[in-house]
């Protein structure tokens, strides 16, 4: 049975931390420029709850909107 050293932990923290960037950081800005909190980017790490959160951002009316009619 092989063992898991350092480098394989390094690469694949490496590799999650990427793709939690790549993931995250874009819908935490498209979020904030929206005018809901960032913090719904989180979301998008969850199964079938980013999908819902894709559709809420997409058809809900945004709170800059609603700002800027006022």
């Amino acid at each position: 049975m092989a063992q898991i050293g350092l480098p394989e932990l390094l690469t694949v923290s490496l590799v999650a931390t990427s793709l939690l960037a790549v993931t995250v950081l874009p819908f935490w800005m498209i979020f904030k420029k929206a005018g809901f909190s960032p913090w719904l980017a989180l979301t998008q790490l969850v199964p079938l709850v980013n999908l819902a959160a894709l559709f809420y951002l997409a058809f809900a009316e945004w709170p800059i909107h609603r700002d800027l009619r006022r």
